[in-house]
């Protein structure tokens, strides 16, 4: 039985002969959730798109010369307002930001000078956490969330937040095997709150998630196909591709212009 190639930028599946020879300088680590995404997609959803985005981007820089890695990702995410939908499973921002602080404090041993988290989830939120950690460590920090990339008009007919067509599309093209038929989908109708700031978006609050909708997901995927899957992954693949490059090459004390 032949050894499978390994990818050296991918930590999971590279090895100890492999990594001792490697001076990596910029780390990715993925960081998805574990929830229902309506009645179609897996609980895994976030997951697998951004373990795939990562190496698929990190595949790229490390052609163009980039030493980068991508360490496993984090299968959970923050669900405080899902835990009345079975199986979720929620971290706490607490138990999240002590996770985060741990793996850079490994980090910090072996010479990566830039992490950036590859955010997949929408209730996962970094900003804060970043700015309380980058006092305290030369690792430069930074988030990516692939989600945000690109104009989702230009890809999709029905813009949506969760299990919608962006996300169906995605998986429809990069893991098939997972998406049960549409016709089995709900349709994604989501209510909105009542009170006008909210609407407008000046205004924020978490949302009781089974109160805004019946099948758990935001935007109907019934639209959803392969070939707009493989548009917009590519699209975002290469962007994020080119911001690893890019972040990699300036050096820290040259970040502004």
């Amino acid at each position: 039985m032949g050894v499978k190639q390994q990818k050296p930028y991918l930590l999971k599946e590279t090895n100890w002969k492999t990594v001792k020879e490697i001076n990596y300088k910029i780390a990715v680590l993925p960081w998805g959730a574990t929830e229902a995404h309506n009645y179609h997609l897996p609980y895994g959803t976030d997951i697998y798109e951004s373990e795939f985005i990562a190496e698929a981007a990190a595949k790229l820089a490390w052609e163009k010369g980039i030493k980068i890695v991508v360490l496993p990702a984090i299968p959970y995410g923050v669900n405080t307002q899902q835990l009345d939908i079975n199986m979720t499973i929620n971290i706490n921002p607490s138990t999240q930001a002590k996770v985060l602080s741990d793996i850079i404090e490994s980090l910090e041993k072996y010479g990566i000078e830039k992490l950036i988290i590859l955010n997949g989830h929408g209730g996962n939120d970094f900003k804060c956490m970043i700015r309380e950690f980058q006092k305290d460590t030369k690792i430069f920090l930074s988030v990516v969330s692939w989600f945000a990339i690109g104009n989702h008009d230009d890809f999709f007919e029905n813009n949506g937040e969760h299990a919608d067509e962006l996300e169906t599309s995605f998986m429809l093209y990069a893991f098939p095997e997972l998406v049960l038929p549409l016709e089995v989908a709900g349709n994604g109708k989501a209510k909105t709150f009542k009170p006008t700031g909210f609407k407008e978006g000046w205004a924020w609050a978490p949302r009781k998630w089974t109160k805004v909708t019946e099948d758990t997901g935001i935007g109907n995927p019934k639209s959803a196909t392969f070939e707009k899957g493989k548009k917009y992954v590519d699209y975002i693949v290469k962007k994020i591709s080119q911001h690893f490059i890019e972040l990699s090459s300036t050096a820290l004390n040259d970040m502004y212009e």
